[in-house]
């Protein structure tokens, strides 16, 4: 399609070649080049949308392959007036409708949801039964299957044996004697679709039957002999038998397919728009794009915009806007520095947005759309060609001034350029007062002070300018509202290597007006700069605080959660440990008063109320401790060990109220091995308390009360650990514990196994099936530790 000058020359047609690139089908890039932006906000909005849904879409459940369609409306238009189909054709319109169904199973993923492509979905047609059909009859574009009917299946049967019984009969010819010495070779072949055998020319009156063909040499002859002539004619009635049945079955298939062919033809076109809604969301995914807000006020706002066609290692985003506060913009700064780029995005992005595409912009970008989108850019920067002279730019504004309206974007790459600076100068500031007065919007470059002015003194026109690092004398293609630029000439010559002395005579010809006010522009673009890195630097500054605050609450909240855990803990373990002495002192005294009873010794009853009295005192102790963490033992002053501690030895934690039992010796540091329960750790000599073993004599037998204690805190807890166990060591602590539990009068246990993989959970639960002492076991609920805790009843 030829498109418009001003669409070609923002270089749309090459970001719909890109599109066309993404598409699977030749009718869906025919549409694409057929392709122009849409004419009103609706239409723009409605294909925005679908190219939105396909993209969200295709981003959950993968893209549908619309892929290998042939152009099929013409061959159905056909078929509705009744011609016959090609078995080519009929295979691409199985194509057609397994293609549809292929993409309505696919959409039924996303079943229930509402989508802008529904109503394309709605359209398309399947027809399973007609589909299945043709795969099974067409087998290539040039045949058909032998179960496309019966009628084609018994012909074809009959021309197989037909075929067989006169090969037999050639065959006995070619093996005989009689024969074989008027046979070039003994082989049968086929001339004009009927059997014959090569004769050597000198004998054909030999072999009686008709000549179909003769070699190129001559020396040869292909006869048909009298004897398989009937067997050949038989075969040819049964191939124009074959010939119409096919012919029927085609027509036949042909009259199904054009009894429906309208709904197929708007099929095919829900298809091919499928594809391209599809293709412009790959586009999307390979542009990095997002979705902007389509507005008809007048405003454009462009959140780090890229030029879609500039590669994207390379590219700055800028930003940019129009309409609002005011609607011109005129963008000025040195060549090279990325104004033409500016002014190609902005009107590109804008085209694109109409032509339902998403933009590579930052979200939250808003484009307005515009009916007439009119450019006058070339330079030596176009990709298409140069309009650089003045007579060349006026041309084109001239009729650019013919068409702006209200409804226009108007964009000018170096306004008034080509002329005399004064007149060009004029001239540009009269161009932009009547697009304004014909209520368009423009954004146009310049290097013309008078034009910067112009916009300094102007209500609802602005500057920009594109931001030039003086330090390095390097433009950095970013764009800057409000901020008129300098073309920087000078400094670029002195950088190239044009001799001082000339640079200097060019500032001495330069106004004195021009020069100051350039040097006002240059004096504000330094403090900009200056306060943008200050800005900058604070920024990161604020965010590094604000990081490290946000990590010092979240610390303290977890020191506050763990800490609270752990009390909560502590309390829980002291209690059952408290109980469970209570049981097991009940029990051990009930075993003093039989052994009393039993004794008739005259100290034997003194003995045993002694060692009852030592009991209770150190049960009473450890209640008061039941709380070991808000209740911590009190230390005792100026204590010393009484000796170097060594392996073995009992001792008390003061920090934790609780007893452990020395594994190694004071290191240098003075730091003891201790294990307290399962927990094993570096304690402090000087927190550490040796605990003696007091003994009772009863009959020549020692009683150790607090041994006794201490055998029953640790046999008779309600739970038992078998984490980082192998199965078989898990079982012997399984049944070692079970049976401390049954003497101790526990008659529900929690055993920790841990989720892992499974296999320890699994060993103990076989196990606890076939244990005597096991009345029932369940998996552990939330808040007992889900799967990783096994809750067992004791008989």
């Amino acid at each position: 399609m030829n498109r418009n000058k001003h669409e070609k020359t923002l270089e749309l047609d090459k970001i719909l070649a890109l599109l066309a690139e993404h598409t699977g089908c030749s009718g869906t890039r025919e549409l694409i080049d057929a392709m122009t932006p849409a004419p009103d906000i609706a239409s723009a909005r409605r294909s925005l949308s679908r190219t939105v849904d396909a993209h969200s879409l295709s981003s959950r459940f993968g893209t549908p392959s619309i892929s290998g369609l042939a152009p099929c409306v013409e061959l159905l238009e056909r078929a509705k007036v009744g011609a016959t189909l090609s078995m080519r054709e009929l295979l691409e319109i199985g194509a057609l409708l397994r293609t549809a169904r292929n993409l309505l199973t696919w959409r039924r993923q996303a079943a229930g949801e509402e989508t802008a492509l529904d109503q394309l979905f709605a359209q398309l047609v399947t027809d399973k039964a007609l589909e299945d059909d043709l795969s099974n009859a067409i087998l290539s574009e040039e045949e058909m299957s032998d179960h496309a009917s019966p009628n084609l299946y018994d012909i074809r049967r009959k021309i197989r044996n037909a075929h067989q019984k006169a090969r037999e009969t050639l065959e006995n010819m070619v093996r005989s004697s009689t024969y074989q010495k008027y046979l070039q070779e003994a082989i049968i072949t086929i001339r004009n679709g009927r059997f014959v055998v090569p004769v050597r020319k000198e004998f054909q009156h030999e072999v009686k039957g008709l000549v179909h063909d003769t070699s190129s040499s001559g020396a040869t002859v292909f006869i048909e002999p009298m004897a398989v002539v009937e067997q050949n004619n038989a075969i040819r009635e049964l191939e124009g038998l074959e010939r119409e049945e096919i012919a029927r079955i085609l027509l036949a298939f042909s009259e199904r397919i054009g009894s429906q062919a309208d709904y197929l033809i708007g099929s095919y076109r829900a298809l091919l728009e499928l594809d391209l809604c599809f293709a412009k969301a790959r586009l999307a995914d390979r542009m990095k794009a997002t979705v902007p807000i389509l507005v008809e006020d007048g405003q454009t706002y462009l959140k780090k915009a890229r030029h879609p066609l500039i590669d994207p290692q390379k590219i700055v985003p800028i930003d940019i806007m129009i309409g609002g506060e005011f609607d011109t913009l005129v963008i000025t700064g040195p060549n090279t520095g990325g104004k033409t780029v500016a002014l190609k995005t902005l009107g590109l992005l804008s085209l694109m947005a109409r032509c339902g595409l998403m933009l590579p912009v930052a979200d939250g970008s808003r484009v307005c759309f515009y009916e007439k989108i009119l450019a006058d850019i070339g330079d030596e920067q176009s990709i298409e060609q140069s309009l650089s002279t003045f007579s060349g730019h006026m041309t084109n504004i001239v009729e650019i001034l013919k068409q702006a309206d209200k409804r226009s974007l108007v964009l000018i790459d170096e306004l008034g350029a080509g002329t005399d600076p004064v007149e060009g100068a004029a001239l540009a500031v009269a161009i932009i007062d009547r697009l304004r007065h014909l209520g368009a919007k423009v954004v146009a470059t310049t290097h013309y002070a008078e034009i910067k002015l112009y916009a300094l003194e102007t209500p609802g026109v602005e500057n920009a300018s594109c931001e030039f690092d003086v330090a390095t004398l390097r433009p950095t293609y970013r764009l800057l509202i409000g901020v008129p630029g300098r073309s920087n000439a000078f400094a670029i010559s002195q950088r190239l290597g044009l001799p001082e002395d000339i640079i200097e005579a060019a500032k001495k010809e330069v106004s004195r007006e021009s020069a100051r006010f350039e040097d006002v522009v240059s004096s504000l673009e330094q403090t900009r700069q200056e306060l943008e890195r200050e800005k900058a630097q604070v920024q990161r500054y604020r965010q590094e605080a604000l990081e490290a605050k946000e990590k010092a609450l979240q610390l303290q909240k977890n020191l506050e959660q763990q800490y609270e855990l752990e009390l909560r803990k502590a309390r829980e373990q002291a209690r059952s440990i408290v109980e469970n002495v209570r049981f097991q002192s009940r029990q051990l005294l009930e075993e003093l008063e039989a052994l009393k009873k039993q004794k008739e010794r005259e100290n034997f009853a003194a003995t045993v109320a002694d060692v009852k009295a030592t009991f209770k005192s150190y049960l009473r102790d450890l209640e008061n401790a039941a709380d070991p963490v808000s209740q911590k033992p009190k230390v005792q002053e100026n204590y010393r060990l009484p000796r170097p501690l060594k392996p073995g030895d009992n001792v008390q934690l003061m920090d934790l109220g609780s007893e452990g039992v020395v594994l190694a010796a004071a290191d240098k540091d003075g730091n003891v091995l201790v294990q307290a329960g399962i927990m094993k750790t570096k304690v402090p000599q000087s927190n550490l308390r040796l605990l003696e073993k007091p003994k009772a004599t009863m009959g020549g037998h020692f009683v150790n009360t607090r041994q006794a204690v201490k055998s029953a805190k640790e046999n008779a807890t309600s739970s038992v650990d078998l984490r980082g166990m192998t199965a078989e060591e898990a079982i012997m602590e399984l049944d070692r514990y079970i049976d401390t539990a049954v003497l101790s009068g526990i008659h529900s246990i929690t055993i920790v196994h841990g989720k892992g993989t499974g296999a320890l959970r699994k060993a103990v639960q076989q196990h606890l099936r076939t244990h005597r002492n096991v009345r029932s076991f369940r998996a552990g609920v939330y808040g007992e530790g889900d799967t990783g805790v096994t809750i067992a009843e004791l008989k």
